[in-house]
């Protein structure tokens, strides 16, 4: 898995048509949890283990 440093620029197309919206957000989503945790952990050193969490109680 290619990390942010190491990707090119990426240029994304949303094309208007006729069908019903869907499919557009949802590749981006899985992976947002573990990565906001993440960072969470580099910023404060603290690891969350359950979701959902309440940041005012790190």
């Amino acid at each position: 898995m290619p990390r942010i440093t190491d990707m090119p620029p990426v240029e994304v197309h949303v094309m208007e048509n006729d069908a019903n919206a869907g499919g557009v957000g949802e590749p981006g989503l899985p992976p947002f949890a573990p990565a906001l945790t993440e960072a969470i952990f580099d910023l404060t050193g603290k690891r969350i283990r359950k979701l959902p969490f309440d940041l005012n109680k790190l």
